[in-house]
């Protein structure tokens, strides 16, 4: 492309010596450089006269290609450059359902009014899921999470540590522990537990995740946070609440954090395809969310 970058100055002056000031070449450099055109075209490109240069035919038929070749690559030029300076593109994120109650709507928020000319697309689903989707790259990158002994199928996924996500118990506001910070497992042996699962198989009570001494009994079953929380207010149990979903809590609940030694945070991460180059826009979204995970370890700790 220099070299036709070279021949689009000489034909738009009519003068190598002219052409060479405005490219800072020497004169030399700019007469080899045309030399070595011709030489690749097979054809005379310019007639050398008293005061110049003229176009040949040949040189008249190739400057409308050199000038959309290099008004092309020009454009081009300047779309990457558009990326790098995240006035284009996108994003696509996915994440399990805890992280969608809030770490992820106020990331993306905050990526938003930083750069709104950047395409952004949220898919939830489970970690396991979640990370099919990178090894697909099905999406950009992804939000998942472990709990301690559980280990994550991490081939050819680079994983990244945002925050350790705590367990909270749900009660209502008439249980005798409603006024309590923190509580311990053996205290709720005999409590009726609202789950996933009618056999205490949802993975908040599962192994690895809290050490229960026996199968929790449940008495009523539900998948979303509303109908959980819903069954809580109403005095008809308790539940288990991630901290990341202690957000989206109603004011008729009281929230208890589960003894670490019970009740173990499970790690949550972000996930990308390792051993690719990532784009500059997925890059800048990571450090929002790692900015956004570090202010809700902060409000935790306060």
């Amino acid at each position: 492309m220099d070299l036709l970058r070279t021949f689009r100055e000489v034909a738009g002056r009519g003068s190598i010596t002219a052409a060479a000031r405005t490219l800072g070449y020497t004169q030399s450099a700019v007469s080899r450089q045309v030399s070595a055109l011709e030489a690749s075209l097979g054809a005379r490109l310019f007639d050398r006269v008293a005061r110049g240069v003229q176009l040949t035919e040949h040189g008249r038929s190739l400057l409308p290609h050199a000038e959309s070749l290099l008004e092309r690559l020009d454009g081009a030029r300047r779309d990457l450059e558009a990326l790098d300076r995240l006035e284009c593109g996108r994003v696509r994120v996915g994440a399990f359902p805890t992280a969608v109650a809030a770490l992820i709507p106020r990331s993306m928020a905050a990526f938003r009014a930083e750069h709104p000319n950047v395409s952004l697309s949220l898919v939830e689903g489970t970690t396991p899921r979640q990370l099919d989707r990178v090894r697909a790259r099905d999406v950009d990158l992804a939000v998942v999470s472990a709990f301690p002994g559980r280990e994550l199928n991490a081939d050819r996924i680079e994983l990244s540590h945002l925050l350790d996500d705590a367990m909270l118990v749900a009660f209502p506001r008439s249980h005798r522990l409603a006024r309590r910070r923190r509580v311990r497992l053996a205290e709720l042996v005999d409590e009726s537990w609202i789950a996933a699962d009618a056999g205490g198989d949802d993975h908040l009570l599962g192994p690895g995740s809290v050490r229960l001494a026996s199968r929790p009994r449940v008495d009523f079953v539900a998948n979303g946070w509303t109908e959980k929380l819903g069954l809580v207010a109403a005095g008809l149990g308790i539940t288990l609440v991630p901290s990341l979903a202690a957000g989206a809590a109603r004011p008729d609940l009281a929230l208890a954090e589960l003894n670490a030694r019970d009740g173990p945070p499970r790690k949550v991460y972000t996930a990308t395809l390792e051993g690719v180059a990532r784009a500059p826009a997925t890059d800048a979204f990571i450090h929002v969310l790692e900015e956004t995970a570090g202010r809700i370890r902060v409000g935790e700790a306060s």
